[in-house]
């Protein structure tokens, strides 16, 4: 015995709309406006859902309207990082803020510290304790490099690895960008110029064991002769040339001294662009030419060079007509970032490759990724436009502040030295009248003056033993220069705000520093002796006439005229209360 059962309401609908029958309608939602109960909210009809669908597919369209731009916003800035991964050189325009942190975040992924899930069993896991450490790394903790290469990959720290690979390729554009062209490669090291240049001598004394002497044409810096003296090597100071106002580079005293010793006793001769004037940038192209004719290796210390375009120049044509092997900058004076780093970068296609090869894998462990990654921001944010408008900047400013510096020093009697082969700093003279004081004293009266940067420079024949050599007037590059002056540079970043509130203070304090001294006043009579006009203690007695004892209270009130005001000064003397008005301003 067989059952059907009978249809459904829902497959009767089914069949009836099939069939083009009229659904019937139900008698309860006839007449709606005739009904007199309410309905109940939990029931609701097709013909009241239908709308209800209609804004949810809305609001779901509306959703994927508004994702849109943040999708194509973040796609963009994706592309940007593809794109630096591929071109490896300066972006045309530079970064904001959002996209480098995108990129350093993506980066930081690839470091084994960073993975969900990672089991570290190692004595060197990239643990760090405090978030603030952590977030000022952007969780990069492991470094760069390995024990046999500074610039080898990290298998833990992928990220920081191509952090390291990336930075020294925008190195390289932005060197050739400021004016080294031929620059082939470089590597940035976290160690300040001084220490670089250590590195470097270190690691050329591998490929020359027997050369122990340094030929160093003059410039008092004591890092210069420290650097030399902490690679084991013994430095050989040539005088400087006095030509006019400015020192320069003393070729037959070079070329003698490099006979005398040998040119398999001489590990390089090591010269310099940037220094403090009068001293000019070192004669690359001769230099270079004499070491390419003995077969001596040539190095440069081009602390900060990068901002001039004449240093640069001179580099790449010492490289290309004659033997420069390497050539070091500083990146904080250079590319506006902290203190730490340095780059070693050759345009020389010969000698340069086989050195910057050694001095990586004669750096010992693996290196801080701090002062690698402040200057990867730093060549992001600024991008291709914005490095070369720094750079035009500074150059542009150079000859307005030697103008008003003229103006300046002409006032006072004084005038700036000639020295047109350096384009960074600037001297003044400094001539005393009788009697008055010291040429330092000047120094110290900007300094509290909030003046930094300047240095003053006596002339003495006092010698001064530097490194176990002795020198005759240690800090002017030179034995006998004919006058004091002071130096000031136009560097990188400097603001026109910085150069006219220097020139107010200079003004100021040239103006005090070339005023006579005083004469003492004699004393005026008395049992004590100190009554003289203008003393401490005739000042305190006028103040104490003011009071009179009340005696009615039990304190002493002012008689006539009200009581100082507690932040007064307490009375000095007229030579005392001159000075602090000069610090205050």
């Amino acid at each position: 015995m067989s059952f059907t059962s009978a249809p459904t309401a829902s497959a009767a609908t089914r069949h009836s709309r099939r069939s083009g029958q009229k659904r019937p309608r139900c008698p309860s939602s006839a007449s709606r406006s005739a009904r007199t109960e309410p309905r109940c909210p939990l029931r609701r009809s097709a013909t009241s859902r239908r709308p209800l669908r209609r804004a949810r597919r809305r609001l779901t369209a509306r959703r994927r309207h508004c994702r849109a731009p943040a999708r194509q916003a973040r796609q963009a800035r994706e592309s940007l990082l593809k794109t630096l991964l591929a071109q490896r050189r300066l972006p045309e325009h530079g970064w904001d803020e959002p996209t480098l942190k995108l990129a350093l975040a993506e980066l930081a992924a690839l470091d084994s510290n960073t993975f969900v899930g990672n089991a570290g069993v190692g004595e060197r896991e990239g643990r760090v304790i405090c978030p603030l450490v952590a977030a000022r790394h952007f969780g990069l903790a492991h470094g760069i490099g390995r024990s046999g290469d500074i610039a080898e990959a990290q298998p833990k720290a992928a990220g920081s690895s191509l952090i390291y690979a990336l930075t020294n390729a925008l190195a390289a554009d932005a060197l050739r960008r400021a004016g080294g062209a031929g620059v082939s490669e470089c590597v940035t090291l976290p160690l300040a110029t001084g220490m670089s240049v250590t590195l470097t001598l270190l690691a050329l004394r591998q490929l020359r064991p027997n050369a122990r002497h340094v030929l160093w044409p003059r410039i008092d810096q004591k890092s210069c002769l420290k650097a030399v003296s902490a690679a084991g090597l013994t430095p050989v100071p040539i005088e400087n040339l006095l030509d006019g106002d400015e020192l320069r580079t003393d070729l037959d005293a070079l070329a003698a001294k490099l006979s005398e010793i040998g040119a398999d006793d001489v590990l390089c001769v090591l010269t310099t662009t940037s220094c403090f004037a009068p001293r000019g940038v070192d004669k690359l192209l001769d230099v270079a030419r004499l070491c390419a004719e003995q077969g001596v290796p040539h190095l440069c210390n081009n602390a900060y060079g990068v901002q001039c375009d004449r240093c640069m120049k001179a580099i790449a044509s010492a490289s290309r007509h004659g033997r420069l092997d390497c050539f070091i900058q500083s990146t904080d004076k250079n590319f506006l970032v902290p203190v730490g780093g340095a780059i070693v970068a050759t345009a020389d296609g010969r000698h340069g490759p086989e050195l910057l090869a050694k001095v990586r894998s004669t750096y010992a462990g693996r290196a801080s990724i701090s002062p690698v990654l402040d200057l990867f921001c730093t060549l992001l944010h600024l991008g291709a436009d914005g490095w070369l408008r720094l750079l035009e900047r500074r150059r542009a400013s150079f000859p307005d502040f030697r103008r008003k510096l003229e103006a300046v020093a002409a006032k006072h009697g004084e005038r700036v030295l000639h020295t047109p082969n350096n384009g960074i700093s600037m001297s003044v003279t400094l001539t005393p009248p009788e009697g008055s004081k010291p040429a330092g004293s000047l120094g110290a009266s900007l300094f509290v003056r909030l003046v930094s940067g300047l240095r003053v420079v006596t002339p003495s024949a006092a010698g001064k033993t530097v490194g176990g050599i002795p020198f005759e007037s240690y800090g002017a590059h030179y034995s006998g220069y004919p006058c004091a002056y002071f130096s000031v540079a136009c560097a990188i970043g400097i603001a026109d705000g910085d150069v006219d509130l220097f020139l107010r203070r200079l003004d100021k304090a040239l103006a005090e520093w070339k005023k006579p001294p005083r004469q003492p006043k004699a004393k005026a009579g008395g049992a004590d002796g100190a009554a003289g006009n203008g003393s401490c203690a005739a000042k305190d007695r006028d103040l104490a006439k003011d009071f009179r004892p009340n005696p009615s209270a039990k304190e002493f009130v002012p008689a006539a005229q009200p009581a100082p005001c507690m932040t007064a000064a307490p009375p000095c003397s007229a030579e005392k209360a001159e000075e602090k008005g000069a610090a205050a301003e």
